[in-house]
């Protein structure tokens, strides 16, 4: 729900600083920094979890290997980009969109795995990837026959469109280098997820006193033109409490994704996991429409039904299905089935 929230905040108007006229809260960096923060507060559920285990033998972890922490940097780095590119576009796009063209993640995610880590995907991964693909298509046109208001001209919702797709790419980067040189070290998630909230929000912190002073022209969404204005976004803040309460909103819905993803994917499964993000860009679409924040389409219901169907493809939601349909064989054939069912299974795509 993160995207409702910054959402929330963008919708927002207030005064800044210097006696500047009111103006919307659009502060893609500062925000960025926001989800970063969220992130690091999943290190001190890992710490927290892990004195819990000292006291109380029953709910030991697992043990931890010796890993070194600037392995995490180069992915925290793709994280940062990738972030930042995706709240620049999220204040020139609707949400809901947003959320959908995120689904391209898969489409590069599948083509860097076999290039750098030479794996070799099931043909119903690849025919995923082509209803990907077909399904951003169909959101893309649902964007340009969509009507579009003055905050959000025909040209920034192609520019933030393309800019989400765009930070797809650095996402998807981010995933094969955590997976080719972090998951081999069995790193706790919760800690893998904090130790890159660190980096990310200490580089960013930094980088946002030079972008004080860098013009960004029409990307600018504060007074002064610049890339961003923190002492801007503060002023908004004091001035506006329910743009603080929407930020709270970001951070802590962001460390309790996270935490609750990983609570999913190791208790159930990672498809089931995926089933439930596909929900939450459900509620996200539906109070856009509710609090009218932007416009029905109907070729939005079918876009996303077809990222919905590629999304389940890739990750295999398909195969329960083709065992219960299988269940009709003899007997003989049932008993291999469930032979090879009870064998170690590795999960596919685990996100963390």
């Amino acid at each position: 729900m993160c995207e409702w929230s910054l959402r929330w905040a963008d919708n927002f108007v207030a005064q800044g600083c210097g006696g500047s006229k009111e103006h919307s809260f659009q502060h893609p960096f500062l925000q960025a920094v926001g989800m970063f923060l969220g992130e690091l507060s999943c290190l001190a559920a890992f710490f927290l979890l892990r004195c819990r285990a000292a006291r109380h033998p029953e709910a030991s972890m697992d043990p931890q290997q010796p890993f070194n922490p600037l392995l995490f940097l180069p992915p925290a780095l793709c994280d940062m980009t990738g972030t930042s590119i995706m709240y620049v576009a999220l204040n020139m796009t609707s949400a809901s969109s947003f959320q959908m063209l995120r689904g391209a993640v898969i489409i590069f995610t599948g083509l860097f795995s076999v290039a750098f880590l030479g794996r070799r995907l099931a043909l119903s991964q690849w025919l995923g990837i082509l209803a990907t693909i077909v399904g951003l298509v169909v959101v893309g046109l649902a964007d340009l026959l969509s009507k579009h208001d003055d905050q959000h001209k025909l040209s920034e919702v192609i520019t933030g469109d393309l800019l989400i797709i765009m930070a797809q790419i650095i996402v998807s980067i981010q995933m094969v280098l955590e997976e080719k040189f972090v998951y081999r070290h069995n790193v706790h998630p919760l800690r893998a997820v904090g130790t890159e909230g660190l980096f990310g929000f200490v580089i960013l912190s930094l980088l946002l006193v030079p972008m004080y002073y860098i013009p960004a022209g029409s990307f600018s969404g504060n007074p002064r033109g610049t890339l961003e204005d923190t002492l801007d976004a503060f002023c908004q803040v004091a001035r506006q409490p329910l743009i603080a309460l929407a930020l709270l909103g970001n951070i802590s819905s962001i460390a309790f994704f996270n935490f609750a993803g990983i609570s999913v994917t190791k208790e159930l499964s990672a498809t089931t996991r995926m089933v439930l993000d596909s929900l939450r860009t459900i509620v996200i679409w539906a109070l856009s429409l509710a609090l009218g924040w932007e416009a029905f389409h109907p070729l939005q219901i079918l876009g996303f039904f077809i990222l919905l169907m590629g999304t389940a493809l890739y990750n295999g939601l398909h195969r329960p299905l083709l065992t219960r349909l299988a269940r009709g064989r003899p007997s003989a054939d049932e008993g291999e089935h469930e032979r090879l069912l009870a064998g170690p299974r590795t999960p596919i795509n685990d996100a963390s």
